[in-house]
């Protein structure tokens, strides 16, 4: 009986050791974020009292070393990026989706043995290799297709991105659609539709919110590269006019110039600036896709 009670007590504590652990984690990881905003939030104000925050967010010029006077527009940095990562996404999203639904629905075990594993490899490709492919094999090639004098535009930079986007949107869309119950299906069946109609009618949309949020974190992904942008683009500072131009993105221009810019000037904070309107951005849009993931978990209860 003492034995027993022993064995319930040491399991109790276990079990309110593991617990606190766990809260520990979650309390640091919101710790650690808060820190994060903090410090780009404290180091970016000071751009502010020289840079109006007009100027910074819808001025098209970045020239921080003119000699006449120092410009700090965002704009065609922020266009750029939204340009790169909205193309990466148009290649990705339907090619992911597609993927998860042949994994989910047609492939067979042992095919599906194999595929996984690749597309788990490619989330783990560096961001570094991905953009020296861009760099010395698809850009000569987009050269060629298009007639241009080389090949790092946005529509390069969109390419990388959309196969290092693709391992986030298909194992989410996958989890989505194996989520939906077995019974949805069953009545599908039931009622004449074929494997086909089932898998577009009934599973995807009863699966939409988790293969939205697999867009959202795909966006993400893509919104903060900076090695692959770095080296597949151009990094031209011009405002873009379309996807076979050069761009630089702002995760590009803060690797291109942290490194060089004198400590504590106007340039080096609003650098931090720019770091700020990256956090905001990928924050906003990965809590979006943690709220849509939520919602289809409730929903599939």
């Amino acid at each position: 009986m003492i034995s027993v009670k022993k064995k319930s007590i040491l399991g109790d504590l276990k079990e309110s050791l593991i617990q606190k652990a766990f809260q520990t984690s979650g309390l640091l990881a919101i710790l650690v974020l808060l820190g994060i905003f903090a410090l780009l939030l404290y180091t970016s104000v000071p751009a502010f009292k020289e840079i109006s925050l007009k100027e910074f967010l819808t001025s098209t010029r970045w020239d921080p070393t003119s000699p006449e006077r120092p410009e700090y527009g965002l704009l065609s940095m922020l266009a750029s990026t939204i340009m790169v990562t909205v193309g990466a996404l148009l290649i990705a999203f339907p090619l992911g989706v597609a993927v998860a639904a042949y994994l989910s629905d047609v492939a067979s075990p042992k095919v599906r043995e194999i595929v996984k594993p690749v597309v788990e490899l490619l989330a783990a490709i560096p961001s570094v290799v991905v953009g020296f492919i861009g760099l010395t094999l698809v850009s000569p090639l987009l050269a060629k297709i298009f007639k241009l004098s080389h090949g790092l535009t946005a529509l390069n930079g969109s390419l990388m991105l959309a196969i290092m986007a693709l391992p986030t949107i298909i194992s989410i869309s996958e989890d989505s659609l194996n989520a939906v119950p077995v019974s949805y299906v069953e009545a599908s069946l039931a009622l004449g539709a074929n494997r086909w109609q089932t898998l577009v009618r009934v599973k995807i949309p009863a699966a939409i919110s988790g293969i939205i949020a697999s867009l959202m974190l795909g966006m993400g992904r893509a919104i903060g590269e900076t090695m692959t942008v770095l080296m597949a683009t151009g990094n031209a500072r011009a405002f873009p006019h379309g996807l076979l131009q050069s761009v630089r993105t702002l995760t590009a221009n803060i690797a291109i110039e942290l490194g060089e810019v004198p400590y504590f000037t106007t340039h080096y904070y609003a650098l931090f600036g720019i770091g700020l309107v990256l956090f905001l951005m990928t924050f906003a849009i990965n809590l979006t896709a943690d709220l849509i993931l939520e919602k289809q978990k409730r929903k599939l209860k």
